[in-house]
């Protein structure tokens, strides 16, 4: 993944659409805190958060931590839902779906809803925000216009 891809969600927002199993390394099926952190450039600390909210369950070997492909694509996923503004709630509320045993339908289904919900929100805040941009450019208008007419120049 490169920086870009990270820093704008893009691969991962890719993962969100793609499911569960995308992009895991062949032959990995167990992963460190190490391996994570990297691969996701998230914290150590950001893991052991979502393993107390209950999104990642690694295994514990003494200290270590211990995480699967399974880990790893949840992760994936949160990352992806927190990417595109979904809650961790939200996301929790998809994952906890994978597990339904109907051959991920009923997530798929519950997440293209919550898809077509959060476009829809984000629909109207960016008209929201076109209506404040247009108020805020013909007031400035205004303004140039007055500063104009009395001779003087704006800065």
């Amino acid at each position: 993944m490169t920086e870009l891809e990270n820093v704008h969600g893009i691969r991962l927002v890719a993962d969100l659409a793609a499911g569960f199993d995308s992009g895991a390394p062949r032959g990995r099926d167990v992963f460190t805190i190490r391996d994570l952190t990297k691969e996701f450039d998230v914290s150590a600390r950001t893991l052991r958060f979502y393993e107390e909210k209950g999104l990642l369950d690694p295994t514990r070997r003494g200290e270590q931590r211990l995480y699967s492909r399974r880990d790893r694509a949840r992760l994936a996923y949160v990352l992806a839902g927190k990417a595109v503004g979904f809650s961790l709630e939200e996301v929790r509320e998809m994952l906890d779906l994978y597990d339904f045993g109907d051959g991920q339908a009923t997530q798929l289904k519950v997440a293209l809803k919550k898809f077509a919900e959060r476009i829809d929100r984000l629909e109207r805040q960016k008209a929201e925000i076109d209506r404040v941009i247009a108020e805020l450019t013909r007031a400035s208008a205004g303004m140039k216009a007055k500063l104009a007419a009395r001779g003087l120049t704006v800065e």
